[in-house]
């Protein structure tokens, strides 16, 4: 499990990012870089980091189920996730 910090960290930025979002466009498009450097760090969408719902671990992400693949093993092992099987041949 992540420490709850670090989730309250991300967070955070995405709050960021969503309040920034509009003026950050605006300002792209008019080629004002000078305007997006003085914007807080945490508006640009690029320090988002994508973590599990379950855990909070941010490696080895499943994109598709928004899990790690630990927890994924998991709740496919148990039969939680539907349409995943676990394959034998």
């Amino acid at each position: 499990m992540a420490k709850k910090s670090w989730i309250e960290k991300e967070k955070r930025k995405a709050a960021t990012v969503a309040k920034y979002a509009t003026l950050r466009a605006e300002l792209k498009a008019k080629g004002d870089y000078i305007g997006l450097s003085q914007l807080p760090k945490d508006a640009s969408p690029v320090r988002l980091s994508r973590r599990c719902l379950a855990t909070g671990r941010k490696r080895a992400f499943i994109g598709r189920f928004k899990l790690s693949r630990i927890a994924f093993r998991e709740l496919a092992s148990n039969g939680l996730i539907p349409g995943v099987t676990k394959s034998s041949w």
